[in-house]
């Protein structure tokens, strides 16, 4: 399968890059970055000399509908929603690393995003890219919008209590921490070495762009209109998130019980590993990988569940999950191309 990047430029892109190499089944055609145009891959990143020497281009929308069989974007907001359609017009697979089609409501996206949102028509043809929780879906799938790095985490971490109907929906809140790789590669005064360094950051609270999607998610599947809080953090560390969930029990189950049902729930996904009882999970445990590790505790004290729920943002949170989605569309066993083991220490 032929593929192209849109936005070659970005610590996402880099990522597909790292597994397009090793895939089997993929090769990278197009590489396209307007600030870049007419360099080398390997001009950018120079740990991709002998590897990845191919130049990057100008969008051209015709050269991708004629040459490649699936587009990945990995660019920021704003961007696919403008380009997205005419390939969706020509039948060209996408699947969509940016925010611009993973909300269904229009008016959500404008509020969030502080922009116009894509139109409806084309926002009701995208498929929301969760692997594990909608792999059916993406099987049959045209076009699909990847989630989120914080949404990832947090999702696969609390949706099976959500759908066993074990916790009270309204009473979740998610504490997250994120390395300063989920900022991207743009330099800026919060990911400033002299400011992050030796620091601990609280940022965006209430008005993170992943409350919405976490929320659409929830409300899904819980069958109620929620609104939860997420409060999100950055710290002095490259890779990595830390999702940590709490909820009220509604029903009296034991950290065993609840570390039984998450290891039947996910006894088909190969990438989501669950903790043993008293065992929770670091990111350094996950870095490099697709793995999202989760660790449980049920406070028969306090009738109150932790779930700790880690990956890698530029993976599992970003290009990997990316790639699962390729393996999925393409019927191919979704290990291909990531079976690969953290990186560690």
């Amino acid at each position: 399968m032929k593929v192209a990047i849109v936005g070659g430029t970005g610590y996402g892109a880099v990522e597909l890059m790292r597994f397009i190499n090793n895939h089997p089944y993929a090769t990278l055609e197009l590489v396209i970055a307007h600030s870049q145009t007419g360099k080398k891959v390997s001009d950018v990143y120079p740990h991709m000399q002998d590897v990845w020497e191919i130049q990057m281009d100008e969008l051209n929308v015709g050269e991708l509908q004629k040459n490649v069989d699936l587009v990945f974007f990995a660019t920021p907001p704003g961007v696919s929603k403008e380009i997205a359609p005419s390939l969706m017009d020509q039948g060209v697979t996408c699947i969509d690393l940016s925010g611009d089609f993973r909300l269904e409501r229009p008016d959500v996206y404008e509020t969030w995003y502080e922009t116009t949102a894509a139109d409806p028509s084309y926002l009701r043809k995208a498929t929301y890219g969760l692997s594990e929780i909608y792999k059916e879906e993406i099987q049959n799938a045209s076009y699909i919008a990847n989630p989120g790095c914080y949404p990832t985490a947090s999702l696969l971490g609390i949706l099976p209590l959500i759908q066993q109907k074990w916790v009270d929906p309204a009473t979740i809140i998610i504490d997250a921490k994120s390395g300063v790789s989920g900022a991207g590669r743009s330099t800026s005064l919060m990911t400033h070495f002299a400011e992050m360094n030796d620091n601990l950051k609280a940022y965006k609270l209430g008005k993170h762009k992943h409350i919405p999607e976490i929320e659409q998610i929830l409300q899904k599947e819980s069958g109620q209109l929620l609104n939860v809080t997420f409060s999100t953090h950055l710290i002095p560390m490259t890779r990595g998130i830390m999702a940590t969930i709490y909820s009220d029990l509604t029903v009296q189950k034991s950290t065993e019980d609840i570390i039984n049902m998450y290891e039947a729930f996910y006894e088909h996904a190969p990438f989501v590993r669950i903790r043993a009882n008293g065992n929770y999970p670091a990111t350094k445990e996950v870095y490099g990988s697709n793995y999202c590790d989760i660790g449980i505790l049920s406070d028969e004290r306090t009738r109150k569940v932790t779930v700790i729920s880690v990956i890698d943002n530029l993976v599992k949170g970003a290009a990997g999950q990316a790639i699962q989605n390729m393996n999925l569309l393409n019927n191919w066993d979704e290990k291909t191309g990531l079976d690969v083991l953290p990186v560690y220490p």
